[in-house]
């Protein structure tokens, strides 16, 4: 995740401080960190109250491995995703003229932040996310019709955060969490 440069002394949000400790143990996990560095750098993130406390701690971190984007297209038809499949950190998917299932419930969810990428032009989009799943549609423009999700009221910690953007055309986008 990259940091956009922002006045120093401008107050974080939550969620930039989340961007943050996630970053630090991803370089961690990377092993590019070692564990008394990350403990040293998360203490000062987790105590930073403005972009410039923020910067220091995450200053000379190692440069991000991007993770390449899957993409999953078609210019009519179906496209479907359900079982045990393996879930990308980024997914891209367009539909010109068909219908997307993507159920992630049983999916394999190896990172804490999936973003799905929708560019669909007609034909609705049904996703059903893990129970436990955070889900961001803020990036998401529609046309035609709008988007039925009905957000949990208290969801578990520990699931993942899915972040759904993109453009829908003249489709619904249905989303919802799995019953168990």
């Amino acid at each position: 995740m990259t940091f956009p440069q922002k006045d120093p002394s401008a107050l974080l949000s939550d969620d930039e401080r989340e961007a943050a400790v996630q970053r630090l143990q991803e370089v961690y996990a990377e092993e590019r960190i070692s564990y008394e560095e990350m403990d040293q750098r998360l203490g000062h993130v987790l105590t930073a109250k403005t972009h410039g406390e923020l910067a220091s701690a995450l200053a000379s971190l190692p440069e991000e491995v991007s993770a390449p984007a899957s993409t999953i297209a078609a210019a009519g038809g179906r496209i479907r995703r359900r079982g045990a499949w393996r879930v990308p950190r980024v997914l891209k998917v367009g539909s010109a003229y068909g219908r997307v299932r993507l159920d992630l419930s049983r999916a394999v969810i190896e990172h804490p932040v999936v973003d799905i990428e929708l560019q669909l032009g007609t034909g609705g989009a049904r996703i059903t996310v893990p129970r436990d799943a955070i889900v961001d549609v803020e990036g998401l423009s529609t046309g035609w019709k709008d988007l039925r999700y009905k957000a949990r009221p208290s969801p578990r910690p520990g699931g993942p955060k899915i972040r759904i953007f993109g453009t829908m055309g003249y489709g619904r986008l249905r989303i919802r969490h799995a019953r168990r």
